[in-house]
């Protein structure tokens, strides 16, 4: 199979997916394709010089942490009342636009958290439990398939967005050199599943 270019299924839309801030369907699948559109140009050029791919390159929470903000910036330029937040690692990821001075909060309350996982069903770490709109995005890496060349592309296969609170999520425990964090408990994630935006092979 030679090197292909993804392309967002349309049909895998959830048709009564309820979005916040005049969020549609079409700006995630706009995001969604400039990420495969974004990979597949730099992983054709590194195949041509004979280099690996960059699902083979990057360590799995790059590649999520990457994933993320490419789909961060490309929301922002697809919705309609949404924006970057250009305070550095600042919280939601996208604010309402003119909602907060120079679209730049520290710790914000009116937006989404973008976040992007390999887990299926879309449990993922966060830095901390809030009160938020949150969307992961799953997706799939094929580093397995031989020769390289044939391997699939980055694959989106879930999309998730819901209104989430401090009492959905639980600690996870960490040593004395780790970074604590929090992850959605069994009934939140349960109730994230509920709020599907894409689901591919659905």
């Amino acid at each position: 199979m030679p090197h292909v270019r993804n392309v967002v299924d349309v049909n895998q839309f959830n048709p009564h997916a309820v979005l916040p801030y005049s969020l549609r369907a079409l700006d995630f699948e706009g995001a969604m394709q400039d990420v495969y559109d974004l990979f597949f140009d730099i992983n054709g050029l590194l195949l041509q010089r004979g280099l690996h791919r960059l699902d083979e390159m990057l360590r799995p929470a790059a590649m999520s942490g990457i994933i993320s903000d490419l789909l961060t910036a490309s929301l922002a330029r697809h919705a309609r009342s949404l924006a970057a937040n250009q305070y550095f690692n600042g919280h939601p990821d996208l604010v309402v636009a003119g909602r907060y001075p120079n679209d730049a909060v520290q710790a914000g309350s009116e937006g989404v958290e973008v976040k992007s996982t390999r887990n299926r069903g879309g449990a993922v770490d966060t830095h901390g439990a809030r009160d938020q709109w949150m969307c992961v995005f799953v997706y799939q890496v094929d580093n397995d398939s031989e020769p390289v060349q044939d391997r699939l592309p980055m694959t989106f296969t879930e999309v998730y967005l819901a209104r989430v609170t401090v009492k959905d999520f639980r600690k996870n425990p960490r040593g004395d050199l780790g970074t604590r964090t929090a992850t959605l408990h069994r009934e939140g994630i349960k109730m994230l599943r509920q709020h599907w935006i894409y689901k591919a092979g659905s």
